[in-house]
């Protein structure tokens, strides 16, 4: 049996390099995947008004659920669903607009860096911002990633103040 010869356009997909933003999916960390997966819930809480114990049975079903840090997933969906307005009063005043002018795929990105800022202590402040503009590239509006980058990073200091002070003094954040 032969081995099917790649076409040009074949080996020159495949050497083209990932966007920028993007990983590779199966190279992603099962927590960067948790979040992905959190967001599409989140997405289905804010806008289709389902229950979270409706939507966890559906998004666990999802191809490639398995590869997640589920523990993780977990305490997002649950989290943030059962902290929404807690959530929402915290990142309201750093918005210049109001939620109903918010994507729902931000809004809910906000709220995954808000609770992770808040309750996952051992993910630093530094991962939870990056991870969060990771997704609002993957799977927001065009300059989502600027919206989300600027709330999250002035809500920071509010949030982790003694980690943010400790980067400011060792040069690794501004």
């Amino acid at each position: 049996m032969t081995q099917p010869t790649p076409t040009p356009d074949a080996a020159a997909d495949s050497a083209k390099p990932a966007a920028a933003g993007t990983r590779k999916s199966s190279s992603k960390p099962a927590r960067s995947r948790s979040r992905e997966f959190a967001l599409q819930a989140l997405y289905q809480h804010i806008v289709g008004r389902n229950e979270a114990a409706d939507i966890d049975v559906f998004t666990r079903d999802l191809s490639g659920f398995h590869k997640a840090d589920s523990a993780h997933y977990d305490a997002l969906l649950y989290g943030c669903t059962e902290q929404a307005a807690a959530l929402d009063a915290l990142i309201g005043p750093k918005l210049d607009r109001s939620f109903a002018e918010i994507s729902p795929i931000e809004r809910a990105i906000m709220w995954i860096g808000v609770y992770e800022m808040q309750h996952c202590m051992d993910v630093p402040w530094r991962v939870v911002l990056n991870e969060c503009i990771e997704l609002a590239k993957d799977f927001g509006g065009t300059d989502g990633h600027k919206y989300v980058n600027a709330v999250l990073g002035g809500l920071a200091p509010e949030l982790r103040s003694a980690e943010v002070q400790a980067d400011r003094q060792a040069g690794r954040a501004k």
